[in-house]
């Protein structure tokens, strides 16, 4: 397994940018589904989109891009992400951006909106070295106002 891959739940890890060699390592670990929270163009030299898709399908890895460029998280990105979960097979979901903290605020701000502690959320992305905590007041409005809390987390 690929050392930049993080566990933040028994199936949901978070990464860095990665490449079409890191495919093989999630599919050796059972993922189900990779979710590019990158734009394409971000930077010089990063893997397009659609290499990374095709990798992934071949690997017999379903494939999203929620792009999530620096204007920030919107609701757009949790509802897209969101569904992206709900449609996943079974299994562990890899999630990506330049350094993984898109991705982690993705499905932190998604969990939130279903209810899920705030100070779990908080948790789970330090354990996985994420230091979320500046957006717990964001996270805390979201869980306020979930009216639907479930009682397992989408991942």
């Amino acid at each position: 397994m690929s050392d930049k891959f993080k566990k933040v739940s028994d199936e949901f890890w978070v990464s860095p940018q990665i490449s079409v060699k890191d495919i093989d390592d999630a599919a050796a670990m059972g993922v189900k589904l990779i979710i590019n929270n990158r734009p394409d163009g971000e930077a010089l030299g990063q893997p397009k989109s659609a290499e990374i898709e095709a990798a992934a399908k071949a690997a017999g890895i379903a494939y999203v891009h929620i792009p999530v460029d620096r204007t920030g998280i919107s609701p757009n990105h949790t509802t897209a992400f969101e569904q992206a979960m709900n449609d996943a097979e079974d299994g562990p979901v890899l999630a990506f951006c330049r350094s993984g903290t898109r991705s982690i605020l993705v499905r932190s701000y998604a969990e939130a909106r279903f209810g899920k502690p705030v100070d779990l959320i908080i948790s789970e992305a330090a354990d996985a070295g994420y230091d979320i905590s500046g957006h717990e007041p964001a996270l805390t409005l979201l869980h306020d106002a979930s009216k639907t809390p479930r009682t397992e987390p989408p991942v």
